[in-house]
């Protein structure tokens, strides 16, 4: 008889204890509430940038200065387009070199359409990045 109570006795089945393991989640579930609450409130930050200082302490403006970008459009039959005028590659590197000889710091941005693929697009900004070299980018909008 004393063997049978041993073997209930040790053949019970362990408990796993859930509530820390739930409060752990409640407090991370809690966390993420108020973060995205805090959020989606449309509250913006009160950032106060830094403002560069002359040599005498007077506080400067910071200069901003406008630089137009030679815009490049790609419609979706694969035509480049330079001022809604559709143009040939020959014409356009003409027209990118011509423009970043008169304004060295000028940009020059790729307009793609939607509904061609990025291998498409990717093709010709290579081909602009081999003219212009890093003023070249793409547009997102």
């Amino acid at each position: 008889m004393r063997a049978r109570r041993r073997r209930q006795v040790n053949s019970q089945i362990p408990e796993v204890n859930l509530v820390p393991m739930m409060d752990v989640l409640m407090t991370v579930l809690t966390f993420f509430i108020i973060i995205s609450m805090s959020l989606t409130g449309q509250q913006l930050l009160n950032v106060r940038l830094p403002q560069s200082v002359s040599g005498d302490g007077t506080v400067e403006e910071p200069q901003i200065v406008p630089v137009d970008a030679l815009v490049v459009g790609l419609d979706k039959d694969g035509n480049m387009l330079l001022d809604n005028e559709i143009i040939t590659f020959t014409q356009l590197s003409q027209q990118v070199r011509t423009y970043f000889a008169q304004n060295p710091n000028g940009k020059l941005v790729l307009k793609a359409d939607r509904e061609l693929t990025y291998s498409q697009v990717s093709g010709l900004l290579t081909d602009l990045r081999a003219i212009g070299g890093n003023r070249v980018s793409l547009a997102v909008e």
